[in-house]
């Protein structure tokens, strides 16, 4: 399976616009506000700004609370706007050349979604059973209630029955419709709860209509590679490298961010995984880390490395929150912002311009979709690599310490990012103290910059 070809530029700048826009947590028909959705336009340039090439949608779709317990998935959720607003929302993001990920929730589906409704109306006999893993109990008939798989335990979340040709018929209805409405692709949330036999016959059907579009499924375990394979996606989340970034920052330990690039090296031979630092469940980058000095070393990783990097809408302005287990647990690390980018906090403009070069830098850049990563100097506190894909080559030097560093970087004659002092004559560079740097050639020298 070959991604569609403008996957190797893209960057997304991932929303949750239930928390952004500041709606009701639950639903309800007469929203205090009806047209959210389009308070995201005036966002538009700024991911632009901030060099960003895609706009990654949460859930959009009616539900019943967080957005993840859809009831109507041909409808837009009321304290969100309408069909229209969705519209106007992808039309502005293609008239400024970002693309547009819309998230599927197609493992489970709210209570109140139609069909489920429908088996508690009808009982045994409703023709919507099919749909769902029931049980019922002896005697059923119509207004008793089956016992049902649910999402790990969520009972509020029905587990859709995946061998069920009326469920695949379903989904792929409703993905064709969002992309000939202008979508450019799909996060398939949970998608490891999911057969893989189920996707890939639903993307299989999907591509022959919509041939350019891209699927990106939700994974935190299992053979990632052989996942994509047999679904037909184009990536899944790439868990095991968030963990490895943050923990090894914090533990002065970048043995386990060195494994981690092992893996992800193998995982770029199958395809290019979704990288990030951050996303809308987990603790913000800026919460997880111990130490406010190295948030930008998690950064420099972030953008530096083989994938398709996804940047959680407030990390690129230093944003803090923590996620907790408990209900509302989600609400900190999901914000409100504010109604213009004007009115954001002068305190996170240098994250912000962090973001920028560093984002520039891979721009100018395209070929690090796909490049592999080799360790070249490694101790607990002190990690040199080079990132390549044939003849591009760049070197990435991060020092923990609190002493000056020097450390090998091969064919460096240009920091490109970051603070370093280059010794070209021994292919070396000192790193100030808890410092990092990203190196290259000289720019005449770099053919693709």
């Amino acid at each position: 399976m070959k991604e569609p070809d403008w996957v190797e530029h893209a960057i997304w700048w991932q929303v949750f616009p239930l928390g952004f826009t500041g709606a009701e947590k639950t639903a309800t028909a007469e929203p205090a506000e009806p047209h959210r959705l389009l308070d995201l336009v005036p966002w538009l340039d700024y991911v632009v700004e901030l060099g960003a090439s895609g706009l990654a949608l949460g859930p959009i779709f009616a539900s019943e609370t967080h957005g993840y317990d859809t009831t109507d998935y041909f409808r837009v959720d009321p304290r969100l706007g309408t069909e229209e607003d969705v519209d106007t929302l992808i039309a502005e993001a293609h008239r400024r050349g970002l693309t547009v990920l819309l998230d599927g929730v197609f493992n489970h589906v709210g209570r109140s979604f139609g069909p489920f409704q429908e088996v508690l109306a009808h009982g045994p006999a409703a023709d919507a059973g099919a749909w769902f893993s029931l049980q019922w109990p002896e005697g059923a008939g119509p207004g008793d209630e089956p016992e049902y798989r649910d999402f790990e335990g969520h009972h509020h979340l029905v587990a859709l029955r995946h061998d069920e040709p009326a469920v695949a018929d379903f989904v792929v209805e409703v993905m064709e419709h969002w992309l000939a409405r202008g979508a450019d692709g799909w996060r398939l949330d949970a998608a490891y709860a999911v057969p893989s036999s189920f996707w890939g016959e639903v993307t299989a059907r999907v591509r022959r209509s919509h041939p350019d579009a891209y699927f990106v499924g939700e994974y935190i375990h299992g053979d990632y590679a052989a996942e994509v394979e047999a679904g037909g996606l184009d990536s899944t989340t790439q868990y095991e490298l968030w963990k490895a970034v943050w923990s090894s920052l914090n533990d002065a330990n970048f043995y386990e961010l060195a494994s981690a690039f092992e893996r992800h090296n193998a995982l770029l031979a199958a395809y290019a995984p979704l990288t990030f630092i951050g996303n809308h469940d987990v603790t913000r980058i800026a919460s997880r880390l111990t130490h406010a000095a190295l948030l930008p070393h998690a950064v420099v990783v972030l953008l530096t490395v083989g994938g398709t990097p996804s940047i959680y809408y407030g990390d690129e302005q230093g944003y803090r929150g923590v996620k907790e287990e408990r209900e509302g647990g989600d609400d900190e690390i999901r914000p409100v912002f504010p109604p213009s980018p004007d009115d954001l906090s002068p305190l996170g403009r240098p994250v912000f311009a962090l973001h920028r070069e560093l984002i520039g830098i891979r721009r100018r850049h395209s070929w690090l979709h796909r490049a592999t990563t080799e360790v070249l100097q490694l101790t607990n506190e002190v990690l040199a690599y080079r990132v390549a894909s044939g003849d591009d080559a760049l070197v990435v030097a991060l020092n923990l310490s609190h002493e000056p560093q020097q450390v090998t970087a091969p064919g460096a004659r240009e920091v490109l990012a970051g603070e370093a002092t280059i010794d070209s004559d021994a292919d070396s560079a000192e790193i100030p103290a808890r410092e990092w740097a990203v190196l290259g050639p000289r720019s005449d020298e770099d053919a693709s910059a």
